[in-house]
């Protein structure tokens, strides 16, 4: 059985950092790719960044690019996301998901086409 748990969210003051965890079980990986999605209230879920688990190459959304890094540890089958400079904005339930056979840049217009979610994890970031 596949699973992605995240973990890492939580309550920050605006211009802190988080680090968001994504455990991946159940399955091989190395020909997928993994993202972070967010979900704020009311409205649609969007992409915020992506890794080939394979090669390592990532792709950001314009909002967090310079500001959040994803990486992965092939060896804990873990994906991060390093949050750094956050904004109120950036306050959502983050989701972890995976597609496979599919590039980092891929992910970013394949919401709707993933073949694995976790659950999610809240970051509130305050003003």
């Amino acid at each position: 059985q596949v699973q992605l748990v995240e973990s890492g969210g939580g309550l920050v003051q605006a211009g802190g950092s988080l680090r968001l965890s994504c455990a991946a079980s159940g399955r091989t990986f190395s020909r997928y790719a993994m993202g972070w999605f967010r979900q704020a209230p009311g409205k649609e879920r969007e992409f915020v960044a992506a890794i080939s688990w394979s090669d390592g190459s990532t792709y950001y959304a314009d909002s967090v690019k310079g500001r959040f890094t994803i990486s992965r540890d092939n060896a804990k089958n873990t994906v991060y996301l390093q949050m750094n400079s956050l904004k109120p904005e950036d306050t959502a339930k983050y989701y972890c998901a995976a597609r496979g056979f599919t590039t980092a840049q891929g992910m970013r217009d394949a919401t709707n086409s993933m073949d694995y979610w976790g659950k999610g994890t809240l970051v509130t970031v305050s003003s």
